[in-house]
């Protein structure tokens, strides 16, 4: 029987972090490991007591979590996977209460933030920022608190028994998170990688970023994302982080090794499988079907 992998969370059981990490791990058995913090769960894989961390990067909504970017600089860790999630917000409370009782709701900042129309159309209704979704459907149902909502996700309700009296209250409906699989040594890397992320500090002077997107043009290499982070103690001074994404094989190392001369650092912080949004996923479906008409 193969042992449970230790998969470290920022949140409580049921939470987005929670779905992501069962989706991606689908198929193995896995223990979660609950944390307060994004600092907390990278901290517990660089002591070495979790085999992964499963951490969010960017939402479609929100944006990028600058933060996350601090972490994956300042912690030594390697990203071997990522996961995208459509993000489903419902409003809970414990069962046989109305929506006309409901005085406060609990969440996390940035789902309050994702469901901040629904939440302008109940102004009578006090919003209070939280560390977890799932965390805060959890506490309503522990402390038996009336009046109080939560907005979670779905299997939050189910897991800590609270009634769902609004369905899909956030504001895109489209909305996704893309979540990182974080790794202490990086050798569960796959075969064939076809996407890899790199931090670089660029030279300061003109035309040095230009010089970096020409390294990636000339070998076929797609950026698919650059955010830049500010560098603690280097007043306006940034890093940039990049996403990069090929079809073929190509000369990844070669243009590493040429952006060491056109940088003041450049690091490869992990290469890994694409994972697959919601459209790709509709498409692959569509494709699938199509290719069985076609047999029939």
């Amino acid at each position: 029987m193969n042992e449970k992998l230790n998969i470290a969370i920022q949140g409580a059981a049921a939470s987005f972090h929670h779905q992501a990490a069962d989706l991606y791990f689908n198929g193995q058995a896995i223990e979660i490991r609950e944390c307060r913090s994004f600092e907390q769960a990278c901290e517990a894989l660089n002591q070495g007591e979790v085999d992964f961390t499963m951490m969010a990067i960017e939402n479609t909504f929100t944006g990028s979590l600058l933060p996350n970017y601090g972490l994956l600089q300042n912690y030594p860790l390697h990203i071997i996977g990522e996961q995208y999630l459509h993000i489903e917000q419902h409003l809970m409370a414990i069962p046989g209460q109305q929506l006309k009782e409901i005085e406060f709701i609990h969440s996390h900042p940035i789902a309050l933030n994702q469901c901040n129309l629904y939440l302008e159309g109940h102004p009578q209704i006090i919003a209070i920022e939280k560390y977890d979704t799932a965390g805060s459907a959890r506490d309503i149902m522990k402390e038996n608190l009336m009046g109080v909502a939560a907005i979670a996700g779905a299997p939050a309700a189910e897991l800590y028994g609270l009634e769902i009296l609004t369905h899909n209250i956030e504001n895109l409906k489209q909305n996704q998170t893309r979540f990182l699989v974080l790794s202490r040594d990086g050798k569960e890397t796959v075969n064939d990688p076809n996407k890899a992320s790199v931090c670089l500090e660029a030279a300061h002077k003109v035309g040095s970023l230009m010089e970096v997107l020409q390294v990636f043009h000339r070998n076929l290499i797609n950026i698919t994302k650059i955010q830049s982070v500010p560098i603690l103690g280097k007043p306006y001074q940034y890093q940039f982080h990049l996403d990069l994404e090929w079809g073929e094989e190509t000369n990844l190392q070669g243009s590493m090794m040429e952006l060491q001369i056109c940088t003041f650092s450049c690091r490869i912080l992990g290469t890994y499988k694409k994972g697959l949004k919601d459209n790709d996923y509709t498409n692959s479906q569509q494709t699938s079907a199509g290719r069985r008409v076609l047999l029939l």
